[in-house]
């Protein structure tokens, strides 16, 4: 069918075409560029304090909360360096304990031009598996990597 307005037809983005990136001061300013086949874990969940009043009950009131941020994970990625298993270790160190990192999941849409982004900082490495390992693969790879994250900013396309 005929566009007849002359409008631009915008394609939704798709699950699978994704990026991930994350830079931590001091370790890296990229620590990981890595290709990974699933990434799950970005959520905001808002608490909600619900006011009675005396004599009505057919109505409540409800207020805003703190809102929580769930865990960033990833799976079943590769990466050609080890500076995730760094930045793991790094948190043992007394004078590094807090080293924070800022990821951004960047998602792309069909024409791999348009770009929407997930920034979320103040991250920490909660956990990293390594994959069960096999003489048939050969790149550095990582089944599993978990991150809690502090803020999750949403950048829509512009």
């Amino acid at each position: 069918m005929a566009n007849p307005t002359g409008e631009t037809i915008v394609y939704p983005f798709t699950a699978f075409n994704f990026a991930v990136q994350i830079d931590v001061p001091g370790i890296s300013t990229e620590i990981c560029s890595a290709a990974f086949a699933e990434c799950d874990g970005l959520e905001m969940t808002m608490d909600v304090k619900t006011i009675r009043e005396g004599g009505n009950n057919t109505q409540q009131i409800c207020l805003t909360g703190a809102v929580n941020y769930g865990t960033l994970t990833l799976k079943r990625g590769m990466t050609a360096n080890f500076d995730l298993w760094k930045w793991f270790g790094t948190l043992y160190e007394p004078d590094k304990a807090g080293l924070r990192g800022t990821a951004t999941v960047v998602v792309y849409a069909p024409d791999h031009q348009t770009t929407a982004e997930f920034v979320l900082t103040g991250c920490l490495p909660v956990k990293l598996k390594a994959p069960p390992l096999n003489a048939k693969d050969g790149m550095v790879a990582i089944e599993e990597f978990q991150l809690a994250y502090e803020t999750l900013q949403f950048l829509p396309p512009s």
